[in-house]
């Protein structure tokens, strides 16, 4: 990235907007796309408006529930797991809270469920979006601005098989137009995994069986010290951040390999990570004559991880084989955009350019091993200027969105320092998008969307470095992996107090996982990525309902795919279900109960295995005029939740049966003196490229 460039033309928009504000009425901000909810009596907490979905809290049993977090896991079509957000049917998905970016899952912890106003959630995300983002969750706080010093401590102690802790304090000072913080959180985590994995396949003639079973542990601490500053004054903001991220984790899988009849071979695979990133990010801010609005972000990150593995054989004469690597990856980018009215809507214009990158230095450090998994040195450089402009018109009962991106991308691939012309490339993209509504009445509408876009798979997989995984197996990437082209159709309903979310995609070069035998000296069976074509289509349906004190949330969902890889279909449906359920307790506490599951089906080249019933608890309530929050949870309570799978990829059927420790109790307790929410107003810049990174 050219800072050069990002500073003309930031002050060639700013003239712009100057010269044009001086005859032209004003708009909201681009974090404001759809007109503000009017919240009424007899109105429900969530309603659909386009292809948003819209939650109001305040008024509802959501608004003393305990933290954000607690809130969007009461939500339709949002899963939280493990205080991971995750939403039905949709990847790569961005949070934003009141119009910056989220970096921290933390935030959402901190942040008090009675100060929040509005959830937004955006299926059909437009062109001022990266092609990747999958859904945009849209956070809105109640304005509450207090001069002073604030704190905030929240302190959660977990017990699973094992136990964990983590605390994290934040300090904040007002005064005048200035907001001064810093953060600091540690945690400690101890997680199992047991599980068992068995190729099955034909070779040199007959039938052979290579298996395993793993027990894992893995204990990490990490920590993150953030500090930063904002200041408002009228219609100019302008702040930055820095926020540094040490992590360090010990991993221990004990288990074995076999291989057909033979005796089982005890095996101790030990892997040591140390990682650190920095990140430093800044916004401006400045809206002219309450019309025009000018907004840029900027952002610098590195990060650097290394990783030892050693794995041993205690009971027999085969040599340890131990490797290392490093990862080392830089990011600079910039976003600029500017909002203003036109042609009796809102038109949205701006640039967001990022300059990447990333190196893995492999080493093999055992000699035979390293005859077929060699050390190798890859460098990956990837930069991309972006143009986006989109215009949204609300018209009576009518209304509409078009957008569009233009994307030019330069990406150069070396192996040991020889650029490999075959990867690199030039590529440009253009990615259209559009969408209509029609408004019936205020509980009934529909909108249909279409949006096409480029995804780019994820660096780590970019590489054509193998990892040691066992005497016969081998994981690895693929650098020569295209940009997936995706062509995406969405229909959206309403009526009264059911909701529908239907989608229909067409995918070409998305990647997917397969195992397959790798030239050898003896058997390896290797796992990577290849690029597949498939079409999927997805249903679900929402009932959601405020019943006096209770509020249920039911779902039920349908995914399909089509796919052939080698004469193998890969099509069988995955049905889904989740029924939240909130209740308002007298004396003010809280009572929440959460119950999914879903059927075997395929996804991708992966046959999921079935989990019909799993269920989650949590009972809180907030003290002393909301400054104290106590809340005991439970998750997986009948421990039925599983990840097992299957893979049937080249003649090789691979099983995995996988038990992750979910199934637990922890107990949270929230303390704020004087609290107030983070006036951050800064946007991602290249939220695709960090994800990848």
């Amino acid at each position: 990235m050219n800072p050069k460039i990002i500073i003309a033309t930031a002050a060639a928009i700013l003239s712009v907007a100057t010269l044009k504000a001086q005859t032209q009425e004003g708009t909201d901000s681009l974090t404001r796309e759809l007109q503000e909810v009017v919240v009424t009596a007899n109105q429900p907490a969530t309603r659909l408006a386009g292809t948003t979905l819209i939650s109001t809290i305040p008024g509802s049993n959501l608004a003393y529930l305990g933290n954000a977090l607690d809130v969007l896991a009461q939500l339709p079509m949002i899963k939280v797991e493990d205080n991971t957000v995750n939403v039905i049917g949709k990847d790569n998905i961005e949070i934003y809270i009141d119009g910056r970016p989220m970096r921290d899952g933390l935030e959402l912890q901190q942040l008090l469920s009675s100060n929040l106003r509005k959830v937004e959630l955006l299926m059909s995300p437009g062109a001022a979006y990266n092609s990747t983002t999958g859904a945009v969750l849209k956070i809105t706080t109640r304005r509450n601005f207090m001069q002073g010093l604030s704190l905030t401590d929240q302190f959660r102690l977990q017990r699973r098989r094992q136990w964990s802790v983590s605390d994290n304090l934040s300090l904040n000072y007002r005064t005048g137009d200035w907001d001064i913080y810093l953060n600091g959180t540690f945690n400690h985590n101890d997680n199992v995994t047991k599980g068992s994995s068995t190729n099955t396949l034909m070779y040199d003639g007959k039938a052979t069986v290579v298996g395993g079973m793993q027990h894992n542990r893995a204990i990490s601490n990490t920590g993150t010290i953030r500090s930063g500053f904002n200041y408002a004054r009228g219609n100019q903001s302008f702040g930055a951040y820095y926020r540094y991220n040490p992590e360090r984790v010990d991993f221990t899988n004990t288990g074995h390999e076999r291989l057909d009849d033979s005796a089982p071979l005890s095996r101790i695979i030990y892997k040591d990570i140390r990682a650190h990133d920095h990140l430093v990010s800044m916004y401006y801010e400045n809206t002219f004559a309450d019309k025009f609005l000018l907004h840029f972000d900027g952002d610098y990150r590195n990060s650097v991880a290394d990783n030892s593995v050693a794995t041993t054989y205690p009971d027999a004469t085969a040599d340890d084989v131990n490797s290392t690597d490093r990862r080392h990856s830089t990011l600079w980018a910039g976003k600029l955009y500017m909002n203003f009215p036109l042609a009796k809507g809102d038109f949205t214009i701006g640039i967001q350019d990022s300059h990447t990158h990333t190196s893995l230095d492999y080493m093999m450090l055992n000699p035979t091993v390293g005859e077929y998994i060699p050390s190798s040195l890859t460098d990956a450089r990837q930069t991309s200027a972006a143009m986006f402009a989109s215009w949204t018109r609300v018209s009576g009962r009518f209304n509409m969105s078009i957008g569009v991106r233009y994307e030019y991308v330069d990406y150069d691939f070396k192996t040991n320092g020889k650029r490999n012309e075959d990867v690199s490339r030039h590529d440009h993209l253009l990615t259209p998008d559009i969408s209509f509504g029609y408004s019936f009445n205020d509980r009934s509408q529909v909108s249909l969307s279409y949006k096409m876009s480029t995804v780019k798979p994820p660096y780590p997989q970019l590489t054509n470095s193998l990892s040691y995984v066992g005497l016969h197996e081998i994981e690895g990437g693929n650098p020569g992996l295209h940009d997936e082209r995706k062509h995406h159709l969405e229909l959206s309903g309403m009526w009264n107090d059911f909701m529908l979310q239907a989608n229909f995609t067409r995918s070409m070069d998305t990647y997917a996982f397969v195992k397959e035998i790798y030239p050898a000296d003896n058997l390896q069976l290797l796992m990577h990525p290849i690029n597949i074509d498939v079409t999927a289509m997805s249903m679900y349906l929402v009932w959601s309902r405020r019943i006096n004190r209770w509020t249920p949330n039911a779902t039920i969902g349908l995914y399909k795919q089509w796919l052939d890889i080698d004469g193998t279909n890969y099509n069988r449906p995955i049905f889904s279900y989740y029924f939240d359920n909130t209740l308002a307790l007298p004396k003010g506490w809280n009572l929440t109960v959460n119950i999914s599951g879903q059927g075997r089906g395929d996804m991708h080249t992966n046959q999921f295995g079935t989990t019909w019933l799993t269920m989650d608890a949590s009972i809180g309530k907030s003290l002393f005029d909301k400054s104290l929050t106590i809340k005991i949870s439970a998750t997986d309570i009948f421990n039925t939740a599983n990840n097992d799978w299957t893979m049937d990829t080249y003649g090789i059927f691979f099983s995995k049966q996988q038990r992750y420790d979910w199934r637990g109790v922890s107990l949270n307790i929230v303390y704020r003196f004087n609290p107030r929410k983070s006036k951050y107003k800064g946007n991602t810049a290249s939220e695709a490229e960090m994800n990848r990174l």
